[in-house]
């Protein structure tokens, strides 16, 4: 889906993943003090939405999913994954029940295999599963924002602002209200601050949610049955994950930030050592500077000095090896 507010004034393209709303507007920086400030919204238009209707909706849902939704309250947001047989992250959910209906926001292009699973596991619940994505726009309000939510928007609240599920034949208006417009990229670099996760950045085909952090909010271990528990609960259990999230600081006199997928080792062994880990996702913030999320083996010393390619690094622990 292309933003129609790609035509706000100094508003530059996404590219990669989040291509078709705005990487920015002109000030990375500021945009990023405005939202840590809570004013402005971000523009997140490009996401999937898919929606559950039907009696059985939540009963339906907890048996697929990693968290605990069957007496999930009406207005109160979750996440949730579906794993692979083999505990392996296959999809990330962004949920939130409005009394009849299950509104989740998911990755861009990802809606429709969700849908795909989904509609194969209906069997005779009573459920209806859609793709709401043509007609239905996500936008976020940062936390601390007074900016009134639309009375035709589905919220979804949470610590770190409100997702509003917003009809998208209002998001021009909404925007000319609720400025100023903050980009994916200040969006982005509040969200490596904050150490959360994102599929399909901090995630390859065989990260288990452990590496990540996201037991707890995003699983729940004292649930009954789902695809992938079986190495949940082995990994809590009996063992620890193989590899961990930590959040870097990056060398600022680089004039480059390491991309995703940048291969990290020891600074100690030099550039011909070992690969411990990779970069999940690098941005420059507004206070931190230069600041990197990275995935390395659980061993890896937590006072060790790394390398992302040629960027030093220095570690923070996120997921306790």
């Amino acid at each position: 889906m292309k933003s129609p507010l790609l035509s706000l004034p100094g508003a530059v393209p996404a590219e990669g993943a989040d291509e078709g709303v705005a990487a920015h507007y002109g000030d990375l920086f500021r945009e990023q003090r405005a939202l840590a400030d809570g004013t402005g919204f971000v523009d997140l238009s490009h996401r999937g939405v898919v929606t559950v209707t039907g009696d059985d909706r939540l009963s339906w849902l907890h048996l697929l999913l990693t968290q605990h939704v069957s007496d999930l309250p009406t207005g109160q947001a979750t996440e949730a994954l579906i794993l692979s047989a083999n505990g392996h992250i296959e999809h990330a959910l962004y949920l939130v029940d409005d009394g009849t209906t299950v509104w989740a926001h998911v990755e861009p292009g990802s809606q429709e295999a969700l849908i795909a699973y989904l509609e194969s596991m209906k069997f005779f619940y009573r459920v209806e599963v859609a793709d709401r994505t043509a007609d239905t726009a996500l936008v976020h309000l940062p936390a601390g924002s007074i900016a009134q939510a639309p009375a035709s928007a589905v919220v979804r609240e949470t610590p770190y602002g409100r997702d509003l599920f917003l009809p998208r034949e209002e998001l021009e208006a909404f925007a000319a209200e609720a400025g100023p417009a903050a980009g994916i990229l200040a969006h982005e670099a509040l969200r490596v601050e904050q150490h959360r996760p994102r599929l399909g950045f901090e995630t390859d085909h065989r990260t288990i949610p452990h590496e990540l952090g996201w037991i707890g909010t995003a699983v729940h271990l004292q649930k009954g049955c789902y695809r992938g528990q079986e190495t949940v609960a082995r990994v809590q259990n009996l063992g620890k994950p193989p590899r961990r999230l930590v959040f870097l600081h990056l060398d600022g006199s680089e004039v480059h930030l390491p991309p995703n997928g940048a291969e990290i080792r020891l600074a100690d062994d030099g550039p011909d050592g070992r690969k411990i880990g990779f970069v999940t996702t690098s941005v420059r913030h507004h206070e931190l500077g230069p600041v990197a999320l990275a995935l390395v083996k659980r061993n890896v010393p937590v006072d060790a000095r790394l390398m992302a390619e040629e960027t030093a690094a220095a570690q923070e622990t996120v997921v306790e090896p």
